[in-house]
């Protein structure tokens, strides 16, 4: 396997990772990371046939499971124990709650409300440039979960302070003021959290946090620390994927003049599927080999790390013709932006309704929406993602 060499924060990587994913795959279906110290899977195959391989998971193997640093206790505290990693049995019976609310019928009845919500947002955007990804692309996500789950939505900028803070540990420019941040976060959304399930017990409603109460109390097993966590990763990845992929959707419309007629109803669900593959709100994922595993010419020991690249996978040119090129009547072919096997995110059908109802309204209700300055992204990486996105309408 060769070694391929790339500091993930170097500022030409942040803004364009394709021509380094397009480099690793002329070597093949992996590559060795120097920076991150383990193998990198860049070829929809591979990433694919990881994210499905059941000798391959997210948690930690237990005898290379460490307490952590006293410092980053109560974040490592959320995390012990999140559906995100959580193998089963634990995994299963936190996701089948989780789905309770996730089914079809109970994400298509949110539709009237997220219409009207973007339309609201619009009423209010102003007559000078704005950051659209503040006015329109984070409240339309947030919103909505908070009101799925049953938050109060003035809540919504602290819910997003925290969020930010916590999921920046994932990032590879974290420092240990990352750290200290995310502990703090993670410390005020626990306290948050516990004294907002103790208030919904003596006033139950139609919400999420309200059926996992009730399911905690009919024996399911789900421990308050399980509940807290599982609150917390629903409002974190509930926006925080749909933020980027709204984000980074309009900039690849209005930059490609592609708006209006790729946004028809016939035209949506193509539109948002080509997106989310060319320009994908996460970028890499990992997972912990659980037995010796020969894949890919590569021979895994148990405990050993692999990067699924999902960035690199979706513009697998064996798999799509001219992968760079943004092309919404493109033949929709399963790209891996939302992971895969058992830990396929939960939230993608109320992610893609989301983008289904607030790219057309946008650009429906602003038909002269336009940049007023180059996007950036952010140096967030794995996280794809816009610093701003200044726009006029």
């Amino acid at each position: 396997m060769i070694i391929l060499s790339q500091a993930p924060t170097d500022p030409t990587f942040v803004q364009n990772p394709y021509a380094f994913y397009h480099s690793a795959r002329q070597h093949g279906d992996l590559v060795y990371w120097p920076e991150y110290d383990m193998p990198a899977a860049v070829s929809l195959a591979a990433v694919q046939a990881l994210l499905r391989d059941r000798r391959f998971g997210r948690e930690v193997p237990p005898e290379q499971a460490t307490a952590g640093p006293d410092h980053l206790a109560p974040w490592l505290s959320v995390e012990a124990h999140s559906l995100l990693e959580a193998e089963p049995p634990r995994h299963t019976r936190l996701r089948s709650l989780v789905l309770r609310a996730f089914t079809s019928r109970a994400i298509t009845a949110l539709a009237p409300d997220i219409e009207r919500l973007c339309h609201d947002l619009i009423d209010a955007f102003p007559d000078a440039p704005f950051d659209l990804l503040d006015a329109y692309c984070t409240q339309v996500p947030v919103i909505t979960i908070c009101r799925l789950l049953g938050v109060p939505e003035s809540m919504a900028p602290q819910l997003l302070d925290w969020s930010h803070a916590m999921v920046a540990m994932y990032q590879a420019s974290r420092t240990r003021q990352t750290e200290d941040d995310a502990a703090r976060a993670s410390a005020a959304f626990t306290a948050f959290l516990n004294d907002y399930v103790d208030r919904r017990r003596l006033d139950p409603r139609d919400d999420l946090i309200t059926r996992l109460i009730a399911a905690e109390e009919d024996g399911e097993k789900l421990s308050r620390d399980e509940l807290i966590a599982t609150c917390i990763l629903l409002l974190n990845a509930g926006h925080e994927a749909t933020v980027h992929s709204l984000g980074n959707g309009v900039k690849t419309l209005l930059e490609t003049g592609t708006g209006a007629e790729a946004l028809t109803p016939d035209r949506i669900d193509a539109t948002v599927e080509e997106i989310l593959r060319y320009d994908p709100p996460l970028h890499m994922f990992t997972r912990y080999a659980y037995e010796e595993v020969e894949l890919f010419g590569h021979r895994f020991a148990r405990g050993d790390q692999v990067a699924l690249l999902l960035g690199a996978a979706n513009r697998d040119p064996s798999v799509w013709s001219d992968p760079d090129r943004f092309d919404p009547t493109r033949q929709v072919q399963t790209n891996t932006s939302f992971g895969g096997g058992l830990h396929f995110c939960v939230g993608a059908p109320l992610a893609r309704l989301e983008m289904r109802i607030a790219l057309p309204i946008l650009f429906d209700r602003c038909p002269g929406l336009h940049l007023t300055d180059q996007p950036i992204y952010s140096n967030s990486y794995h996280f794809h993602g816009l610093q701003r996105l200044m726009v006029r309408v």
